[in-house]
């Protein structure tokens, strides 16, 4: 798993890149009331806006960390919005991306370091 300054975690997945937030990052925005997701299929540049998520605290998005196709999304997390902070690491990744170009994988952080990053 790999993690970015904006607190995604970027999990491969054969040829594709699972993309969610950390446990900090939900932590931080408090309970989550609404998810919005990006439509499969569609292309999307590094740092584009991709997913927006309300909390009762603030209003968030979530930037692409890799150029590539959207080819599945998280619907679950449209009735659930609430599963980001019950199990942001795992059942409540957002979308999944075909990635054009994998070599930016290297400059994210490693597990290690994003501890680090955070304390």
């Amino acid at each position: 798993m790999k993690y970015t300054e904006e607190h995604e975690w970027l999990l491969e997945e054969g040829d594709l890149i699972v993309v969610g937030i950390t446990e900090h990052a939900a932590e931080q925005l408090g309970d989550v009331v609404f998810v919005e997701l990006p439509e499969a299929g569609g292309e999307i540049t590094k740092d584009d806006e991709v997913v927006v998520i309300e909390s009762v605290k603030a209003a968030s998005d979530i930037l692409a960390p890799l150029d590539g196709e959207i080819v599945e999304v998280n619907t679950a997390l449209a009735d659930n919005p609430g599963l980001v902070n019950e199990d942001a690491q795992g059942g409540a990744w957002f979308f999944k991306i075909k990635p054009s170009d994998l070599s930016p994988m290297d400059e994210y952080m490693d597990e290690a370091a994003y501890k680090d990053f955070i304390a």
